[in-house]
């Protein structure tokens, strides 16, 4: 498949989720999350739904689903299930497919292999998600590292929060990578908020040239 963008994170929690929400909606796309750890409460599947408004004929199923909100290779250990990393295949899809990972590239899926690892067989674009707090600088640039060490293609960076015009400039001066934007943290967080939000901060076409 040729159609695929991946969303990762320099970290959990960071707000990739709600951005997920956001570019699956304004692409008109599928969506995607390989694991999902954690099943109490709402479900980051759950949450792209409501967010981007997306139908639930968009919304594929997870290829694993952890009980314990925790790292997946000890998610998996407690469930008693065994994950493996070389059966994650995106599932097919006659629309552009978005695909969340789980907290940060180097997260564990078991204890030899990582959602980097994953990423790196699929070689498909990928948007790291990162804050625009203090210590992003740091995070974000070793989380680059990383992608480009795997040789896995990057579309650009996300920020999310308030923004921070030095700390986005230095990274993209640094790294080298798109500043693809800088969604802000909402309130409230509705469909409706989050759809314009997206519109005026992201240009719709950088999506759309990785997806040709």
């Amino acid at each position: 498949m040729k159609n695929c963008i991946v969303v990762t994170g320099t970290d959990t929690d960071i707000g990739k989720t709600v951005f997920s929400a956001g570019l699956t909606g304004a692409l008109g796309a599928a969506y995607w999350k390989p694991i999902q750890s954690g099943l109490d409460g709402q479900t980051d599947s759950e949450t792209v739904a409501i967010l981007g408004e997306v139908p639930q004929h968009r919304i594929l199923a997870e290829a694993w689903r952890l009980r314990v909100p925790a790292s997946p290779h000890l998610a998996a250990q407690l469930d008693e299930v065994s994950i493996v990393p070389d059966l994650l295949m995106p599932p097919a899809s006659r629309l552009p497919l978005i695909i969340e990972g789980a907290g940060g590239l180097l997260v564990p899926l078991t204890r030899n292999q990582t959602f980097a690892d994953v990423f790196a067989r699929w070689r498909y674009p990928t948007i790291l998600c990162a804050r625009t707090k203090l210590g992003t600088i740091n995070h974000t640039l070793l989380s680059i590292e990383a992608l480009r060490q795997r040789k896995i293609p990057i579309l650009g960076v996300a920020f999310i929060g308030d923004r921070e015009p030095e700390t986005e400039s230095i990274i993209e001066h640094m790294s080298g990578a798109t500043n693809l934007g800088c969604l802000r943290h909402l309130d409230p967080l509705t469909p409706e908020t989050l759809r314009r939000a997206f519109t005026a901060q992201f240009d719709i076409s950088d999506f759309l040239e990785a997806l040709a």
